[in-house]
């Protein structure tokens, strides 16, 4: 486990540090360049509960505009699935491009951890109706192509569930320092086992509702997307819409997702006005879930969570976002129904991103 956190947190260490031309011939690392380096926190604190899915963390690096030719081995294989010229059939067909041969490229790095935990933080156990006690954390490589329609985003996720996640050594800690009581049952989790995830999605721009008003003005965007693997396998719909003052080019997405992309989605010559930006967001958000081992348990060895995982799962999040000149924030609130049949009602949760362009 320390070799697999060593590599991990040396190779974000590498992404802010290195260019494109030293990362050698694998390309994993994303390069300086109009980048953008971000910090995700989903936490349930912020809707006054400490349960379920109670702390998610991410950072990712997210590079500027790229040539294919710059691109290493991982890329290559990802550009296969992203709907360009050099895709396969099938993904040019759903792509969304209006030009396949006018196609801008960025690629990334990121780091997740999830946690999730029951309400009573004495049981020994997850008791009935309670979210069982789950770890994850993985290592994303992503590519993203986009013009000024559409942009598909595809990302290869390596990770591990179970002790190994460090789930437990970093909620004793945050505990530790808020001196509140640590969660008594984690020698329950599920247990140890590698995960190995693929994630594609694409978001189109909804044009008929873009507006502006001056400097007021409103967008946004469609998307849909599938996962496919041993941590989960998914397919979900939905939409984002933003108003306000001086919308930023890049839409800063505060949720954390795979494939979350802090960058401009969509090719545009449009600049930002002014050195702040202020708006408010809304977004849907519907998936069919046909496997999620923090749920479901590990794939390969027995383990009962006690939980039978949904099939259908609907959410609702609302927030505002601001910028100053490079550095922005944004704070979304999450409704989520409820992800397991024994749970007693939907959860809300609250998402804290925020980003700077370099």
């Amino acid at each position: 486990m320390k070799r697999f956190l060593f590599y991990v947190l040396s190779t974000m260490a590498v992404a802010t540090a290195t260019d494109t031309s030293a990362t050698g011939s694998f390309g994993l690392l994303p390069d300086r360049g109009d980048a953008y380096l971000s910090f995700y926190l989903d936490n349930d604190l912020f809707a006054g509960t400490d349960e379920n899915y109670t702390n998610g963390v991410r950072i990712s690096w997210i590079s500027g505009a790229r040539d294919p030719e710059q691109f290493g081995a991982v890329q290559r294989g990802l550009r296969r699935l992203t709907g360009d010229a050099r895709s396969l059939t099938l993904f040019q067909r759903i792509s969304g491009f209006r030009d396949l041969t006018n196609i801008e490229y960025n690629y990334g790095t990121s780091i997740t951890q999830l946690m999730f935990t029951p309400e009573d933080p004495d049981a020994l156990e997850s008791p009935p109706g309670e979210s069982p006690y789950a770890g994850w954390l993985g290592l994303g490589f992503s590519l993203h192509a986009k013009d000024s329609f559409a942009i598909n985003s595809v990302e290869l996720s390596i990770g591990t569930v179970g002790p190994s996640s460090q789930a437990k050594e970093v909620q004793d800690f945050i505990h530790d320092l808020k001196g509140v009581d640590r969660f008594k049952g984690w020698d329950s989790q599920i247990p140890n086992e590698p995960t190995l995830n693929l994630f594609y999605s694409q978001k189109r721009r909804m044009t008929f509702l873009e507006s502006e008003w001056g400097n007021f003005a409103v967008d946004g965007f469609s998307e849909w997307g599938i996962g496919l693997g041993t941590f989960r396998t998914d397919l979900y719909l939905g939409a984002l819409t933003r108003f306000g003052w001086n919308l930023p080019v890049d839409f800063s997405d505060p949720r954390l997702l795979p494939t979350a992309y802090s960058h401009q989605p969509f090719k545009t010559d449009r600049k930002e006005i002014g050195l702040w930006s202020l708006y408010g967001l809304f977004g849907l958000r519907g998936s069919a879930v046909a496997h999620d081992i923090t749920l479901d348990g590990p794939v390969f060895s027995d383990f009962d969570t006690g939980a039978t995982r949904k099939p259908l799962i609907g959410g609702m999040y609302a927030g505002f976002g601001i910028r100053y000149q490079d550095l922005k924030f944004t704070y979304v609130q999450t409704y989520r129904s409820r992800r397991f049949k024994e749970q007693n009602r939907g959860r809300e949760f609250g998402s804290i991103a925020v980003s700077y362009r370099f």
